[in-house]
């Protein structure tokens, strides 16, 4: 099932893409309290996905797409957390930032990509987004006064469906509610500054619009996370192409992760982290003004996302 939230007439709305290709309306058909959001959705489980699916079965309207207001599926999560789960994204950007550092301080580049840290292969790695930062899909996102270095990140995202506490690795999975595309975009000259304190990152990823989600959230029983491919777009250009199944790892690792001593929440975030080449940093390149990012992840669609930053005339590279 493949879930949206969407307006009609300023009003918010949950909704089901139905088999025709057009937007069933779960709000409107149901006083079911269940189905006022998302997030509500999400928290009455499995008793509200099978009333969805009978309701879908005999809808006999559907809305046209295209003449919606479509939003984030999450609005305002309850909870956002984004991992570093790809080896190669570790690697590349590390050997590129280590570039970037030589070159300010006027030495030679590195022949080749610094080690990754330790710690990264022995846990999950991972950090708490700005939740109340959320962007959806086709929004225009108005870049950072503070920043000239304008960046994507090619991610899948997984959403809690079922709390818990100390959850071990093989439940895990029982724990998610689905999965939608996550483009976390990063003011790379912000981030590399701050990263080189004792802490992660901040503004770098800390402005109106940086997370983006969408298109939908697939219910985990319709989607295989672990053979999805990946994909990013520039004006219609490929950029980044990828494969969840190269995740070092796995949504289930990052839950029984996360849980330990610590209640997870139903409609909580948890980012893959960028897959390998997924980002304008990897590539030595940047985004400028009036860009179009489209971002698509097999079996969920496509995010696509406006840059408008008239401060930045031009593309930076590195």
């Amino acid at each position: 099932m493949k879930l949206l939230s969407f307006e009609e007439e300023g009003i918010a709305r949950l909704g089901v893409l139905a088999p025709d290709g057009g937007i069933f309306d779960l709000s409107r058909r149901s006083g079911d309290p269940a189905f006022r959001s998302m997030q509500a959705f999400i928290e009455a489980g499995a008793e509200a996905l099978a009333t969805a699916g009978r309701l879908l079965r005999d809808a006999a309207e559907t809305l046209d797409p295209a003449r919606v207001r479509w939003r984030a599926p999450l609005q305002v999560p309850v909870q956002m957390r984004d991992f570093v789960a790809f080896e190669q994204h570790m690697r590349t950007a590390g050997w590129q930032v280590a570039k970037l550092r030589e070159k300010l301080r006027g030495a030679a580049a590195p022949a080749e990509a610094p080690p990754i840290p330790p710690s990264w292969y022995q846990q999950p790695l991972y950090y708490k987004c700005n939740r109340f930062a959320v962007a959806g899909p086709d929004s225009t996102v108005n870049w950072p006064g503070f920043s000239a270095w304008i960046d994507y990140e090619l991610e899948l995202a997984c959403i809690i469906g079922t709390g818990g506490r100390d959850i071990g690795g093989a439940d895990a999975p029982k724990h998610i509610f689905g999965y939608t595309i996550f483009n976390d975009l990063t003011a790379r000259d912000a981030q590399f500054l701050e990263m080189q304190g004792p802490f992660g990152p901040a503004k770098g990823k800390d402005f109106d619009g940086a997370n983006v989600l969408g298109p939908v959230i697939v219910t985990a029983d319709e989607i295989d996370a672990c053979r999805l491919t990946m994909q990013a777009r520039v004006n219609g250009e490929t950029w980044s192409a990828g494969s969840s199944s190269t995740m070092h790892w796995s949504f289930a690792d990052m839950i029984a992760h996360v849980s330990r001593s610590e209640t997870l929440h139903p409609g909580e975030v948890l980012g893959s982290g960028t897959v390998g080449g997924g980002c304008g940093l990897e590539l030595g390149r940047f985004l400028k003004h009036g860009d179009l990012v489209e971002l698509e992840i097999s079996g969920i669609g496509r995010l696509a996302t406006r840059i408008s930053a008239p401060h930045v005339p031009t593309g930076v590279t590195l």
